[in-house]
């Protein structure tokens, strides 16, 4: 796959079939658009290419409104949509003076001019261009005048729900991972650098990685024990993490702090990818260290059972 940090870097030779939006998460319904590009690139002898918008359209307009969360930082959704058969990612900076072109000029300047766009896949409802004032409609149109294809997609639907990023994030935030997991299609992850921390699982028996994140706007789950999939140092373990303020141990500051299961070393600094499986309980206040060492003990077995590792 090919990544290009603007539309005014895309090579002026390849004839397209393109898509575009946010695309948080790569989630079930997003995998089938992109799915649908690769096939009809296939079949017409086009090459594939995903349009994309960072930073998120919202975080630019409302900058006093910074609470929207992702699915995935710029870094994670790269490395998920390397793994489809996407040829060509155009990551275009979004900015004020960006949102204020119109639809029929973002076509023309754009799809048209930059992109060599031959044909175009959009999800359902999708709209673009100024005030989103872009329809399907709009782009049927439009499509007689500059001679392309079009085609929309209808809602993904999985157990009879319409998936949707806007889904997913409130699963997430919820912590109901194992629904957040299943319209993505895949784990939901966080990624960072372990960094040093009280050392206070140590002294209890639970040594834990306390994780810095990527990425300004990553959403994390609720509070509480999760069972989890580690990779570090091109490695896959098994662990339990713990993400809130450690009340038993009478501190306020957040912190996310993942137990990898039979694993010794030193880590620090140390790029790491956990995958959440699933919740085992809240985050709850020990009347002692003994009945929290218990309490870490029975979480051990649950994240055990629910991975159906060995006990």
């Amino acid at each position: 796959m090919n990544i290009y940090y603007s539309v005014d870097d895309f090579p002026k030779n390849v004839k397209t079939v393109v898509t575009m939006g946010t695309f948080d998460g790569v989630h079930s319904g997003h995998q089938k658009i992109l799915s649908q590009i690769s096939q009809i690139a296939k079949r017409k002898n086009l090459q594939s290419v995903l349009l994309t918008l960072n930073p998120h359209p919202r975080h630019v307009l409302y900058p006093e409104d910074q609470n929207l969360r992702l699915i995935d930082n710029l870094e994670e959704k790269i490395n998920k949509l390397k793994k489809t058969n996407l040829d060509h990612l155009v990551v275009q900076k979004f900015s004020k003076q960006f949102s204020r072109i119109d639809s029929i000029h973002f076509i023309r300047d754009f799809l048209i001019n930059k992109l060599n766009m031959c044909f175009i896949i959009v999800g359902f409802d999708h709209h673009f261009g100024k005030n989103r004032e872009g329809t399907y409609q709009n782009l049927i149109d439009l499509s007689k005048l500059y001679g392309f294809e079009i085609r929309e997609i209808k809602a993904h639907i999985v157990d009879q729900v319409t998936v949707s990023s806007t889904k997913i994030r409130l699963a997430i935030q919820k912590g109901d991972i194992v629904t957040a997991n299943k319209y993505l299609s895949s784990f939901f992850s966080i990624s960072g650098k372990i960094v040093k921390g009280k050392q206070l699982g140590t002294k209890i028996g639970f040594p834990t990685a306390n994780i810095s994140l990527n990425g300004e706007w990553k959403i994390l789950p609720r509070n509480g024990v999760y069972a989890v999939i580690v990779y570090l140092k091109n490695q896959k373990h098994f662990g339990m993490l713990n993400l809130g303020v450690k009340p038993s141990f009478k501190t306020t500051s957040f912190s996310i702090e993942v137990h990898i299961f039979n694993f010794e070393g030193q880590v620090y600094n140390e790029e790491i990818k956990v995958d959440f499986v699933d919740r085992i309980r809240d985050e709850k206040k020990f009347d002692s260290i003994e009945s929290l060492r218990k309490q870490l003990k029975k979480d051990l077995i649950n994240s055990k059972l629910v991975m159906r590792l060995n006990i």
